[in-house]
């Protein structure tokens, strides 16, 4: 039976994993970490553990994903995303596991009006984006049997993301203002847990960078429209600009990606994304 390590077990992505993992375990044994039982940033720890279990897969949902902690944080950030990722590629290239990454739409500037493709130039604004576009160097450069996933606006029913913050807000105010210039691609994490997983049972791996998303781009105030819809919220939301509401990281205006790739390469369907929205807040508003 082939082993899946799944690390950042008790993240976002790592809880979408697990909840699938039942369909699967016919096929795979999986092995969920958090930071307490696997450090990335601690080289020895990785290669003992992977020495312990020889992990078929190794799917890294784990990252320090604080955008605006980042700029005042980069050797953490630094460390977790890049460097971590170093240490797994390391490992996986070893005890010749697969090596699939997730990484992000920050790795683009965002100074465009089309999608942007794999192949297109990584120009990242951020400190967020910039360790993140290094991890996704040293995996490659290291590991030849590494896939890079980049997402984006990734929710779900779990952890921290912004539909949940948003339900939250709607349940406490009034009115709410929402940036409205800003374009991209809401991800329900359970469709990336999928994608993975279909990744996976593909009987031929092609190795290299792919974008997986929702579809199609939108702006973080419409999401936040829908979120209100399918709640069922008598909130008011405003429209505000990227000016009007000052972060300390900068962010894309526009890092919509192209998924044509992984739809050919692997046969992904990507999912529209109100859709995936609906689905996820039909769960959250029963719990």
């Amino acid at each position: 039976m082939k082993k899946i390590l799944v690390i950042g077990g008790n993240g976002q992505l790592g809880n979408c994993i697990r909840k699938i993992a039942p369909d699967f375990e016919l096929d795979y044994e999986f092995i969920f970490t958090d930071s307490q039982t696997l450090d990335v940033t601690n080289e020895d720890q990785i290669q003992s553990f992977f020495y312990e279990n020889k992990p078929d897969f190794c799917i890294n949902a784990s990252a320090f994903t604080a955008v605006d902690l980042a700029e005042s944080e980069k050797e953490k950030a630094f460390a977790v995303n890049a460097h971590g990722v170093a240490h797994l590629a390391e490992a996986s290239k070893e005890y010749n596991t697969v090596l699939i990454h997730v990484s992000t739409d920050y790795v683009f500037d965002g100074e465009t009006n089309l999608c942007y493709s794999e192949d297109d130039f990584t120009n990242p604004i951020g400190v967020y984006g910039e360790s993140k576009l290094k991890g996704e160097e040293l995996a490659l450069d290291i590991n030849p049997q590494t896939i890079i996933l980049r997402t984006s606006w990734l929710y779900s029913e779990f952890n921290k993301n912004f539909v949940k913050t948003m339900l939250n807000l709607f349940s406490q105010k009034e009115e709410l203002g929402i940036v409205a210039d800003q374009f991209g691609q809401p991800t329900n994490a359970n469709d990336l847990a999928e994608a993975i997983m279909n990744i996976i049972e593909a009987p031929q791996k092609t190795y290299g960078v792919f974008h997986f998303s929702n579809y199609p781009e939108t702006t973080w105030f419409e999401f936040a429209e829908k979120i209100a819809e399918f709640s069922k919220s008598k909130v008011k939301l405003n429209q505000l600009t990227t000016e009007q509401y000052p972060t300390p990281a900068r962010r894309p205006k526009r890092s919509t990606m192209c998924l044509d790739k992984i739809e050919e390469t692997y046969k992904i369907e990507p999912k529209y994304w109100e859709n995936s929205l609906e689905e996820c807040i039909s769960i959250l508003t029963q719990q």
